[in-house]
């Protein structure tokens, strides 16, 4: 694995000295060395690298984010509020440190969701408008027909939210199974869609977010992978904040 690195504009940021776009005219103006050397713009810091911004060192104490992959059983509720459901998200993993859900994942449902500590991330995933994919498969009480397939494509209007589902790509796998891919997070939406077509959800699992797969066992969770964390920092880089 390459050693973690760091654009020297965010590096100078996470510090506390200045913003990326100061820490940029700093870098133009030359009054940024790194080992010593004037750097070019978008160069990286390593770890050990010495950062000095008119001859004074800037250290970067800026904590290390925790990014989780969980794969949540049916029953778990994604809630931060403990004290209010027993089978909550929180008390179940007992992470050593405080994070949060991106997100939620319906009580009944089982699957990927992600936690962390990084609010920034949170807000840009959350937003609707950005369309990010999220990936589910589903059970259903009988045969799954071509016209289920199709209506279920070309969006449901559900009257209780007052909205129209967007299309979206959806595969029948067996008789009973089908894989839905959606951009967008209505309240307890897969269940409407079907409950509209007279199907009833029997199981439904969240495989994947984004780039993000499940890849752990029911109750389980795992650290992302850098390589995650950096295809999904690139998706988001120009993604506005949730307001």
């Amino acid at each position: 694995m390459e050693p973690t690195s760091t654009r020297l504009n965010k590096y100078l940021s996470e510090a506390g000295y200045c913003s990326r776009r100061a820490a940029d005219k700093l870098i133009d103006e030359g009054r940024v060395t790194l080992n010593g050397v004037v750097p070019e713009m978008g160069t990286k810091v390593l770890a050990g690298d010495e950062v000095k911004v008119d001859g004074k060192t800037i250290h970067n104490n800026a904590k290390k984010r925790t990014y989780i992959a969980f794969n949540k059983p049916v029953g778990i509720v994604c809630t931060t509020d403990t004290t209010v459901e027993k089978d909550n998200i929180i008390d179940f993993i007992n992470y050593p440190s405080r994070i949060f859900p991106i997100g939620r994942l319906d009580k009944d449902s089982e699957g990927l969701i992600l936690l962390t500590d990084d609010g920034d991330i949170v807000n840009k995933i959350l937003r609707a408008s950005n369309n990010h994919e999220k990936e589910y498969i589903v059970s259903v009480d009988k045969p799954i027909s071509q016209t289920f397939i199709q209506r279920m494509s070309a969006g449901i209007p559900l009257e209780e939210l007052g909205k129209t589902t967007k299309s979206c790509h959806v595969e029948k796998l067996s008789t009973y199974e089908f894989k839905i891919i959606l951009t967008q997070g209505l309240n307890r939406q897969i269940r409407r869609m079907c409950e509209y077509l007279n199907y009833e959800v029997q199981a439904l699992k969240r495989t994947r977010i984004m780039n993000i797969h499940l890849e752990c066992k029911v109750g389980t969770y795992r650290d992302l992978t850098e390589t995650e964390l950096n295809t999904l920092n690139e998706t988001l880089k120009d993604s506005k904040k949730a307001l």
